[in-house]
């Protein structure tokens, strides 16, 4: 039986040109996960997934004070944007797949609220991770470690030769984003001893610069930082989780109620908040290797979830298969 092309939209910039998107998620070759394989440029497809597109007519508010006039105005007839139109690739309506992947932060809420309103004249599936989608639910999961699904799945432990990783970014535009900032600044003013890379940092974070490849900085340590930009729900977890799993690491996270419903107990430790509490918390579990050790096997069990039941292509896998 011929395998159902699923193909793709994105606001994310330049995702949607890559051919290979996704790839390296599948088992085998160009993207195929058993009855469906995803070329996200492909002109022709049996199925579209709008990944967190944003349609042209969702203009966000300037602060939340309109929030309550914009929903009552979305909620009028509206006419549809040709524009939109003639990106969807004369895909049926019922086979299109609206997955909005950012949280509901306070700054772009009315403008995931405005997605929702508009997905819902071309979209059959439109979910999100947060309360106000039609369709709440978690966001299946990509990951940034850029090794192929097979090595994932049969590989060994790596090397583990350093004690403490994180990956993070500069980016301060949000509330979550500043907060993340100052308990790096509270690691780095009580010399906490990890070692931090990452876009952007401000010049006083003193980091090893971008990587790459998340992999090279994660797959050597033992331990990694994984602090959400949303922890306020129980349903947004992002690739921060995932990528430090799938590199063998024990993450120390900080995020919502999410994990715990996707993950088994034990593959990852909850950082109790980002304050001087949260930093002596850190600083006593990495302080040797005895959480590592323990966790093992469920950091084991933890990698084979993620790979094969929370991957997006095995999700997309399960909804065509619902579907035809």
């Amino acid at each position: 039986m011929a395998k159902k092309i699923v193909g793709m939209l994105s606001s994310y910039q330049g995702i949607s040109e890559q051919r290979d998107w996704l790839w390296k998620q599948t088992p085998e070759p160009f993207g195929i996960w058993k009855n469906v394989q995803v070329i996200a440029s492909s002109p022709q497809s049996d199925f579209l997934l709008m990944y967190q597109f944003d349609f042209p007519s969702t203009k966000p508010k300037k602060s939340l004070t309109s929030l309550w006039q914009q929903i009552k105005q979305s909620r009028q007839p509206t006419k549809k944007e040709p524009d939109v139109s003639s990106l969807l690739r004369s895909v049926p309506q019922e086979r299109i797949i609206y997955l909005l992947r950012e949280p509901p932060l306070e700054e772009v809420l009315a403008r995931n609220l405005a997605n929702y309103e508009a997905a819902k004249h071309y979209c059959g599936y439109i979910s999100g991770p947060d309360q106000y989608a039609p369709i709440p639910e978690y966001m299946p999961a990509i990951w940034y470690v850029n090794v192929s699904f097979r090595e994932l799945n049969e590989m060994p432990i790596p090397e583990k030769t350093k004690n403490c990783s994180w990956i993070t970014s500069g980016i301060s535009r949000t509330q979550s984003h500043r907060q993340r900032l100052a308990f790096l600044k509270l690691l780095q003013d009580n010399h906490y001893d990890f070692d931090l890379y990452g876009r952007g940092l401000p010049d006083w974070a003193s980091g090893y610069g971008n990587l790459n490849n998340k992999w090279c900085g994660m797959a050597p340590y033992y331990y990694n930082i994984a602090i959400e930009n949303y922890a306020e729900n129980d349903l947004y977890v992002s690739e921060k989780l995932w990528d430090s799993l799938l590199s063998w690491c024990l993450p120390i996270y900080y995020g919502g109620g999410a994990a715990e419903k996707l993950l088994p107990p034990g593959s990852y430790l909850k950082l109790p908040s980002l304050d001087e509490k949260g930093f002596a918390y850190l600083k006593e579990m990495t302080s040797n290797l005895d959480a590592w050790h323990q966790a093992k096997d469920a950091i084991a069990e933890a990698r084979q979830i993620i790979l094969h039941k929370l991957n997006l292509l095995a999700w997309l896998s399960n909804f065509v298969e619902k579907v035809s």
